[in-house]
């Protein structure tokens, strides 16, 4: 386990918080969806934490995944979402071809993003419709449940999926720096250290 590991992991359980929130009350913290929006577009990158911008912009991933995976988590709803993002993961890496067309997909939608900017609802509704056309097609689905006034709102369902293909896109990268199941099941103790120690960096950057 190393803080390449941790920093790509925090980005799942940062698009896990943020989809859990907008299905419950509808609100997103701006920093951490633009973070995890923008590293849907960085494909090619030299490390883990420019993928996300920096380390202070994986605060509250880093929050969350400390807090979930430290004996008594309070919203055991977002480590589900989190599980299910690294499984349909795995499916994802098995399918070349939906991972050339999230390619070209995400190509396209940083063509919007060079005039609207990242999270725009424009490029949100090119990245939800990106994911309904292949990740959701993946088993097992990632089942959001939260309340209704929002989640039959198409610009907050808009805001799930393209938060949750940054889920995925994190968990890619989780899996590229050696991350795997195993890690999450005998190695709890060593991430959530790690985890703090970065969290603590990342507050101090943050301000």
């Amino acid at each position: 386990m190393n803080e390449a590991q941790v920093i790509a992991l925090a980005g799942v359980f940062q698009s896990a918080a943020l989809v859990r929130t907008t299905a419950v009350n509808g609100n997103q913290d701006a920093t951490a969806l633009e973070a995890c929006i923008a590293s849907i577009l960085r494909v090619d990158v030299d490390d883990a934490a420019s993928a996300f911008g920096g380390i202070a912009a994986l605060r509250l991933g880093l929050e969350t995944l400390v807090q979930q995976l430290d004996r008594n988590p309070n919203d055991l709803a977002i480590s589900q979402i989190a599980a299910t993002v690294l499984r349909v993961e795995r499916k994802l890496s098995a399918r070349p071809a939906m991972l050339q067309t999230l390619r070209e997909g995400i190509e396209a939608a940083q063509r919007q993003v060079d005039y609207l900017g990242v999270t725009h609802g424009t490029v949100l509704a090119r990245l939800s419709e990106l994911y309904t056309k292949t990740l959701s097609n993946l088993r097992p689905r990632v089942v959001v449940q939260g309340n209704p006034l929002y989640l039959q709102q198409p610009a907050q369902v808009e805001r799930i999926r393209s938060t949750l293909l940054a889920g995925v896109r994190a968990a890619v990268l989780w899996r590229q720096l050696g991350g795997s199941q195993w890690q999450l099941l005998l190695r709890r103790g060593q991430l959530v250290m790690l985890a703090r120690g970065l969290l603590s960096g990342a507050r101090l950057d943050g301000g």
